[in-house]
């Protein structure tokens, strides 16, 4: 197998421009759509929508690697990092750590990607790891770095990279490249190369996904000129298979990336509309509490705001009896009477019989659905949520 970084024009890619050329008009378009609906927000909400995107960015992006964390925690730490009122609770070194590098990437999206930034992300998101040798800088190791099957009883090499006594001058040569094409790339385009060429070079001994797609989020950023985090770990999440299908299908054939970038813009469209299908949850939310205001006592008030900070997928079950006695501390006759007077309010509705009833949002246009993008670069609502 001649992998795409021993061919000898690598890394000189090539596409076909005009099969991408709708997509970045959408993207452009759509850009300005998602920052027109954040100025519906105050400055809380739009707070908590950056709180919102980073923590699911963080959580999603964690996952496609296997590792799952804890929302709450992440959202407590990335508060505290932004200067925003949190809570106190304890949070282990892996939020910390993810929490702090997409702080990082917001921050910082208009300066120069640097050698310092890549390997100070890499020890954020390694935090607390004692299974490593090289943390914080580029990969050192004598042995091949591969991805391989995880079966035991069947070694399949996926792709090797270059080996680590390579990779200091095709960091430098990747680095040039991606500060030099800001002003001359289309930011789907540029972020699609982006992330492949450093997943190619493989710099670091691990987390090398979440470094990698942290520069995608760096380079679409750069591309709309506005700090913001597109739902890009989400919407991967929900094509894992495709996505390490296509990663794997550009690296090991030609510097041809047309394939791999069709595959790419439209994840990078799809993430933007669920973004904005975010943004259009907050708004409800805000719309909805405003409703509402005068008309909750402090249990109620607690409970569906509790429900609503569990996002658009949805409180996890609907709200029943128990859940509303473990949130509020009330007794089950309040528990149930309160949740009978918000239903009669119309802010929740009631299904399943008296001891299975749970309680759901009404509003269904709060819950923001997975968006897949058609051939012809028009959002279509799919039939399951990320």
């Amino acid at each position: 197998m001649v992998w795409n970084w021993q061919r000898n024009d690598w890394p000189i890619f090539t596409w076909d421009a005009s099969r991408l050329a709708d997509r970045e008009k959408q993207f452009l378009l759509g850009g300005g759509i998602l920052l027109g609906a954040a100025q519906h927000l105050g400055k809380e909400q739009q707070d908590n929508l950056r709180v919102e995107i980073m923590s699911s960015e963080a959580l999603t992006t964690s996952e496609v690697e296997g590792e799952i964390l804890d929302r709450v925690s992440l959202q407590s730490s990335i508060r505290r990092r932004l200067g925003l009122a949190a809570d106190n609770r304890r949070v282990e070194a892996r939020e910390q750590g993810i929490a702090e590098m997409m702080v990082d990437v917001l921050q910082t999206f208009g300066t120069p990607l640097t050698e310092e930034t890549l390997c100070s992300w890499q020890a954020m998101v390694t935090n607390g790891r004692r299974d490593l040798a090289d943390i914080g800088q580029y990969r050192t190791h004598a042995e091949p770095m591969q991805i391989v099957s995880p079966r035991a009883d069947k070694h399949i090499v996926y792709f090797e990279a270059p080996p680590s006594a390579g990779v200091p001058p095709e960091m430098n040569r990747f680095l040039e490249w991606f500060n030099g094409t800001e002003k001359t790339l289309p930011a789907l385009t540029r972020a699609g190369i982006a992330h492949l060429y450093f997943e190619t070079i493989h710099p670091f001994e691990d987390g090398n996904g979440r470094v990698g797609r942290a520069v995608a989020q760096k380079a679409l950023a750069q591309g709309v000129g506005q700090p913001v985090i597109l739902a890009l770990s989400a919407t991967v999440l929900a094509r894992r298979k495709e996505y390490y299908a296509a990663l794997a299908s550009a690296q090991s054939g030609t510097n041809d990336l047309s394939d791999w970038l069709t595959w790419f813009t439209q994840v990078g469209l799809e993430a933007q509309h669920c973004t904005l299908a975010l943004v259009e949850f907050l708004i409800g939310k805000a719309q909805e509490m405003d409703r509402l205001r005068g008309h909750l006592n402090p249990r109620q008030e607690k409970a569906l705001l509790r429900m609503f900070e569990a996002g658009p997928d949805g409180f996890a079950g609907g709200m029943t009896a128990k859940k509303y006695i473990s949130i509020t501390s009330a007794s089950i006759a309040t528990a149930t009477r309160d949740l009978t007077d918000l239903t009669e309010k119309g802010a929740l509705v009631a299904e399943g019989t008296f001891r299975d009833r749970h309680y759901h949002l009404r509003n269904a246009r709060w819950l923001a659905p997975h968006v897949t993008v058609s051939k012809r670069s028009k959002p279509v609502e799919a039939k399951e949520s990320l």
